[in-house]
C-alpha cells in the first residue's frame, strides 16, 4: 500500500532529522523540506487521476469546465499555501508562515468571486419579481 511507503519515508526522515538537528540544524531543515517535496511528488499521479475523474463527471453533468477549473485552482492554492506555511514554521518563522496563509486566503477569495457572482445571480433569478 502506498500509505505505508509514505509513512515509512516520513518516519525515517523524522528520525534522521532528529539526529541531524543537534549537529547540523540546517541539514535537518533541508531533509524535512526534501521529504515533504518527495511525498508531494509521490502523490502527483493520484492528484492527476482525481482531476481527470472530476473533469469527466463535470462534462457528463453538463457543468461548465471553467467552474471546475476555478475550484481546482482554489484547492491548489489552499494546499500550496498550507505546505509553504508548514515549511516556514518548521524553519522557525511563524510570522512569515502567517503571512503566507493570509495571502492564500486572499487569493482564494479573489478566485472565488466569479463563482459567487454566478450563485448570487442564480438565486436572484429564482426570486419572483
Amino acid at each position: 500500500m502506498e500509505i505505508i511507503q509514505i509513512v515509512g519515508i516520513g518516519l525515517v526522515a523524522t528520525v534522521l532529522a532528529i539526529v541531524l538537528k543537534e549537529q547540523k540544524p540546517v541539514f535537518a531543515f533541508l531533509l524535512s523540506t526534501f521529504t515533504g517535496v518527495l511525498i508531494f511528488f509521490f502523490l502527483i499521479g493520484k492528484i492527476y487521476d482525481v482531476i481527470r475523474v472530476l473533469e469527466r463527471l463535470a462534462v457528463e453533468g453538463g457543468i461548465n469546465l471553467i467552474y471546475l477549473k476555478t475550484i481546482l485552482q482554489i484547492i491548489g492554492i489552499a494546499y500550496i499555501a498550507e505546505f509553504a506555511a508548514q515549511i516556514t514554521r518548521d524553519a522557525g518563522q511563524g510570522a512569515i508562515a502567517s503571512k503566507i496563509e493570509l495571502a492564500g486566503k486572499v487569493l482564494i477569495m479573489v478566485m472565488a468571486i466569479p463563482i459567487i457572482t454566478v450563485i448570487i445571480e442564480t438565486v436572484i433569478s429564482l426570486i419572483p419579481s
